[in-house]
């Protein structure tokens, strides 16, 4: 059995798993997609109030090396075939082998971990005014961590804090 660590969405959108935590890594926003770009099977999002589709980008959680930090998230069972599917939903992070930092690990545990576009695309679209953060991935992330009990969720409202990005009302479209 393989295991996927989330500290993010995935904490919120996979079923099962229980807490962990994850030694030498902290939690931040650093990677984005940008909402201009057309991706086949992928997302964009459009303004709550109007319906338009704004030419920002969306930002999301990621994690970072640092050696005196730990993560509390979900670590949920998957079987192998269901990795690239993952994969393909987190197209801006690296799937990458955690397992000797998640204590008490049950077996590999993967998580995902912001790649050089997304990161670059975040630190570009700040410098340019034009990231955002939907309100709705941040209250799905939070209630998750709600759920993990008290100190999860305050570690959470600690390591999550969006600073410098404004929080926006977007709804998420799918594409088929």
């Amino acid at each position: 059995m393989q295991f996927v660590f989330g500290y993010g969405s995935l904490a919120a959108d996979l079923a099962g798993g229980h807490r962990a935590r994850l030694r030498g890594w902290r939690r931040h926003w650093g990677v984005a997609m940008d909402n201009s770009d057309d991706v086949a099977g992928y997302k964009h999002y459009r303004l709550r109030c109007d319906g338009s589709r704004p030419a920002v980008c969306v930002a999301f959680l990621d994690i970072a090396r640092d050696a005196r930090a730990h993560t509390t998230g979900l670590c949920v069972p998957v079987q192998a075939e269901d990795l690239p599917a993952i994969d393909r939903r987190e197209r801006n992070y690296d799937r990458v082998d955690v397992t000797a930092a998640v204590e008490d690990a049950p077996g590999t545990v993967w998580t995902y971990v912001g790649d050089e576009q997304g990161r670059e695309r975040l630190r570009r679209a700040r410098d340019a005014g034009r990231a955002v953060v939907s309100h709705d991935y941040l209250e799905r992330t939070r209630a998750a961590f709600a759920a993990l009990g008290a100190a999860a969720l305050a570690e959470f409202e600690r390591t999550a804090v969006v600073e410098g990005i404004p929080v926006w009302e977007l709804e998420r479209r799918d594409h088929g």
